[in-house]
């Protein structure tokens, strides 16, 4: 019952933050540049033909009355119509193709990055001032240090050059996501076997942990059967959240590679000022932003039954 009354309660507050989030973002794109909404026409025509468009899309009514208007086309579904990207199009229509992209590219980068990720966090831990620490430690730090944008070029050449793998994704060909979804992940691995570590370092200097040797169990035992459990509830949190860095990634990659995803179809929109399009590409984002948090938050909640649900001194709010 408690984790029910949890879940609904983080829920609502999920929803007020989206509602505020979303609302900002749609008042934010009210201050960009109207001649995004005209297109490459927009030159040749008069005052008064650019005003009656401004109209029909509602662009001179007071902001609150396109808020309202907003909300309640979104409610429906209704994202709105591309303006330059494909004219006349819905943007539905146009971004649903684009996330099945993404998704597949972000699944995949999202498993490498826990799977790699999680464990040289372990082996770092047990291994503190070892080999594998030392070479962890220089990796996190070359990757925190150096512009992503930098290592992804040498990843891009580098593979070209040296391996023969295509420097442009086509679909259909397996190994054309290679490159790209080894640039997705370095981050990843490197984040999570960063804080893995220090949470399981943290968890060994515990007097439970010294308890435990005292009473004989084995090193071995006492990392997996406490302290690397506890050091993952932390992390458990965070996990979820590492999907929305994964699709901010993508904004490059995806451009640099040539994906048909949603982070090139950002730019793309961007580039040409498609406002309508910008504005349900920012808001996709920012709604999966909002839910990765939730997620993150439950997640913990399930991974620590210690965790108190209910309000109260020294309770989970």
């Amino acid at each position: 019952m408690d984790m029910l009354k949890y879940s609904i309660g983080r829920l609502l507050r999920s929803l007020i933050t989206l509602f505020i989030v979303l609302s900002m973002v749609f008042l934010l794109m009210r201050l960009m540049p109207v001649e995004g909404y005209f297109g490459a026409r927009g030159d040749n025509m008069a005052p008064e033909v650019k005003e009656q468009i401004l109209k029909s899309l509602g662009l001179l009514d007071p902001w609150y009355k396109q808020l309202v208007s907003f909300w309640g086309r979104l409610l429906h579904g209704d994202l709105g119509e591309s303006i330059v990207y494909r004219r006349g199009a819905s943007c539905a229509s146009i971004i649903g193709p684009k996330i099945a992209t993404s998704f597949r590219f972000g699944i995949v980068s999202l498993l490498i990055q826990n799977i790699v990720g999680l464990p040289l966090g372990v082996l770092m831990a047990n291994k503190k001032n070892g080999v594998v620490d030392k070479l962890g430690n220089v990796y996190i730090l070359i990757i925190n240090a150096v512009p992503a944008a930098v290592y992804y070029l040498l990843l891009q050449l580098g593979g070209s050059n040296i391996f023969g793998i295509s420097m442009i994704y086509r679909p259909g060909d397996v190994s054309t996501m290679i490159l790209p979804v080894i640039c997705l992940s370095l981050g990843g691995i490197a984040t999570n076997a960063m804080w893995m570590r220090r949470y399981m370092v943290d968890q060994m200097n515990m007097d439970y942990i010294r308890l435990a040797k005292a009473k004989g169990l084995s090193s071995k035992k006492v990392a997996f059967s406490h302290v690397v459990r506890n050091a993952f509830i932390p992390m458990a949190q965070s996990l979820p959240r590492s999907i929305i860095f994964t699709l901010a990634g993508s904004l490059y990659v995806e451009s640099l590679f040539s994906i048909p995803g949603m982070g090139a179809l950002l730019v793309t929109a961007i580039q040409r000022q498609d406002n309508t399009l910008v504005q349900a590409v920012v808001l996709l984002f920012s709604a999966m932003s909002v839910v990765s948090m939730l997620l993150g938050d439950i997640a913990m909640v399930i991974c620590d039954p210690r965790i108190k649900l209910t309000s109260g001194k020294g309770g989970r709010v």
